[in-house]
């Protein structure tokens, strides 16, 4: 089919402590995107790892909060970190347009943005990004979504929907697992969107999307210093809007991330089809919200670890997620100390194994890739995703020649959990096949050019390479069906912009 189309939002992947996806500083429009990590490297003296599963846990404590627990992790530090999603885009709404600055969350599935007759909304952001309220009477293509509306029930898949008696408008609330919640209404309006062919863009068409309105806010949704005009939920439900672009004959309900895990950063976010001959698919656990997979075994250096099957077991409250916003990795409690023991022994020989803050860590005069194992983590369907020594430990100082190296998996204790969060999702394509259930991945040079299939007349598959598009722009008109949509970054140190404030308890 011809043609092909990218998005009318400009994403900003904000990069953690790993250069992985944290907050961000936005620069630049529309399609040479910045990247900008909010957090400096440990080993530039940025955030300890204390810091970061104090980040990751009022995270996973929304995420989790359907499961019957609450996960508690072992906590130093007094960083606050911020709620929701980690990676930020700017999306144009309504006619005529209205820009928001949004975060994109993979752990929920509706588009939200504040509304004019928000109570409680920030109106200045320490982001140091412009706030703006969405207003449906002052656009021309805005609808109110009726309670009798067929959308309305897609809603409550995704949050607890109801109807006003009122005005038969068709409302949401959601509630975050920290007590910060939201809640408004459905509005159906214009996000207006980009066509791409070849490296060029041409602006020229728009979808219709049903997206949350937000009357109210509540805890740290309320908070200036890290303000957001709304959320981006990346999930499968009906109302996400990958779910709707997809109903619609737009994009596939497929989509990609491809983070650079050096300092100097970047990657690529597609929506649409990646042509990867390499990648390897696990099955989605269904039924699910989030993106479950079922982990089978952990082996280091080739040799499979003695961990009991059920401890990887899946239910409604245990089991693998893959969350793209989770800093860090984490271990269900009967995994965690078999791995680190196996890591120890291959490497006692080669470097000072010491405890810091109860977390395993080694000080070595030698390139870690020299001289820790590789890891691979075995999932169903024969797929293993292997772990370079960069994918597991962290650098938390150096000092001359010697540095520190910690384990960057961390303990979940009581849960019967693995997350696999940024620390081994970095230097890969992940692809989360939402129309096939199922996750793949490939190592990769996220740098380097990305094929992608447009599906275009000639039944060739275009080239992308991350800041490639953008670097020209054409008028040209295009038709388009089932197109990716190509989100291409770089990273930028994190002064590029301007700060990044840093709050504590």
């Amino acid at each position: 089919m011809p043609g092909s189309i990218v998005a009318g939002f400009s994403v900003f992947l904000a990069f953690s402590a790993l250069a992985l996806p944290a907050a961000v500083v936005l620069c630049g429009f529309p399609a040479a995107l910045t990247l900008e990590r909010a957090f400096p490297t440990t080993s530039e003296g940025g955030l300890g790892l204390s810091q970061l599963r104090e980040r990751d846990r009022v995270r996973h404590r929304r995420f989790l909060q359907s499961s019957s627990g609450v996960v508690d992790f072992p906590v130093e530090g007094t960083y606050d970190p911020y709620l929701v999603g980690l990676y930020f885009t700017r999306v144009q709404l309504g006619s005529p347009p209205t820009e928001f600055h949004v975060q994109i969350d993979t752990g929920s599935d509706v588009l939200w943005v504040s509304c004019n007759s928000c109570n409680g909304c920030p109106t200045s952001s320490g982001l140091q990004i412009p706030l703006n309220f969405f207003s449906p009477m002052n656009s021309e293509t805005a609808k109110l979504i009726s309670c009798s509306d067929q959308r309305c029930a897609l809603g409550a898949q995704s949050a607890d929907s109801g109807c006003s008696t009122q005005n038969n408008q068709c409302s949401y609330t959601f509630q975050y697992g920290d007590g910060s919640g939201t809640s408004g209404y459905y509005v159906s309006d214009l996000m207006h969107l980009e066509t791409v062919v070849g490296n060029t863009l041409t602006s020229n068409s728009s979808a219709s999307i049903v997206f949350g309105c937000s009357t109210s806010q509540t805890g740290d949704l309320t908070k200036s210093d890290r303000a957001i005009d709304g959320i981006f939920g990346f999930g499968q439900q009906g109302l996400s809007v990958i779910s709707q672009l997809s109903s619609q004959g737009i994009t596939p309900k497929t989509f990609s991330h491809c983070l650079k895990g050096s300092n100097g950063g970047g990657g690529v976010l597609v929506l649409g089809e990646i042509v990867e001959p390499n990648i390897v698919y696990s099955p989605l656990v269904p039924s699910q919200p989030h993106y479950n997979l079922y982990l089978q075994s952990i082996a280091v250096n080739g040799q499979t670890l003695a961990i009991d099957p059920s401890v990887f077991a899946t239910s409604s409250n245990r089991g693998t997620i893959v969350d793209s916003g989770t800093t860090l990795a984490y271990l269900a409690e009967e995994a965690y100390d078999p791995f680190v023991s196996a890591i120890t022994a291959a490497v006692s020989q080669s470097v000072s194994p010491h405890l810091s803050k109860g977390i395993q860590c080694y000080l070595t005069t030698s390139s870690v890739s020299e001289i820790f194992p590789t890891v691979s983590l075995n999932f169903a369907g024969g797929a293993s995703m292997f772990l370079k020594p960069e994918d597991y430990l962290l650098q938390q100082n150096s000092n001359g020649g010697a540095a520190v190296w910690c384990i960057g998996f961390q303990k979940i204790q009581g849960q019967g959990i693995t997350i696999l969060g940024d620390l081994v999702l970095k230097d890969k394509i992940v692809v989360y096949d939402l129309a096939g259930q199922r996750i793949g991945w490939a190592n990769y040079d996220c740098s380097s050019s990305i094929s992608v299939s447009t599906a275009t007349s000639n039944g060739k598959s275009e080239f992308v390479n991350a800041g490639q598009i953008g670097e020209s722009s054409s008028s040209q008109n295009a038709p388009y069906k089932l197109i990716p949509i190509i989100i291409t970054a770089f990273l930028l140190h994190f002064s590029a912009c301007g700060s990044f404030p840093l709050s504590s308890h």
